[in-house]
């Protein structure tokens, strides 16, 4: 009985990810084999927002994908099947809980923040942020985010 459950859990999985590679096979430019800036903004019209709305670089964002403007047939994939998205529908609505997940998670700079990354912005060699030195007194998210660059690139 297990394994006749387990085939049944397959089979909605495929007919899931076919699903969402029917939606992505709508907007992708067949040349590339990708969604480029043209499909992103048939996709936006078919959902009722703006190309430039905020949402839709959460949605990238969410996708994890490499080049702006574009989405790979893997970066939609994975991005759609851990957001639990199979349709325009479903995708909609993800992104009106994007919008609230950031808004909750959103965090006010203060003054002296704004300031200090202001004098990092000046100071700090890009992209390699070899000049920067953690002993300075540099606000602890500026730590955090050189941290995580260093780890990105390493």
């Amino acid at each position: 009985m297990l394994v006749g459950y387990s085939n049944v859990s397959s089979k909605a999985k495929i007919k899931g990810l076919e699903k969402i590679d029917r939606l992505f096979n709508t907007y992708a430019n067949s040349s590339f084999g990708m969604i480029d800036p043209e499909g992103i903004e048939a996709l936006c019209s078919d959902l009722g927002v703006d190309y430039t709305d905020v949402r839709i670089l959460m949605l990238a964002w969410k996708l994890k994908a490499e080049k702006q403007g574009y989405f790979t047939q893997d970066e939609w994939q994975t991005g759609l099947k851990a957001l639990g998205v199979d349709s325009l529908s479903k995708l909609k609505k993800a992104l009106s809980d994007l919008e609230k997940e950031v808004q909750n998670d959103y965090k006010v700079i203060n003054s002296d923040q704004w300031i200090n990354f202001l004098r990092f912005c000046k100071e700090i060699s890009f992209p390699d942020l070899e000049n920067y030195d953690a002993i300075q007194a540099w606000p602890l998210i500026l730590d955090n985010y050189v941290e995580w660059m260093r780890e990105k690139h390493s």
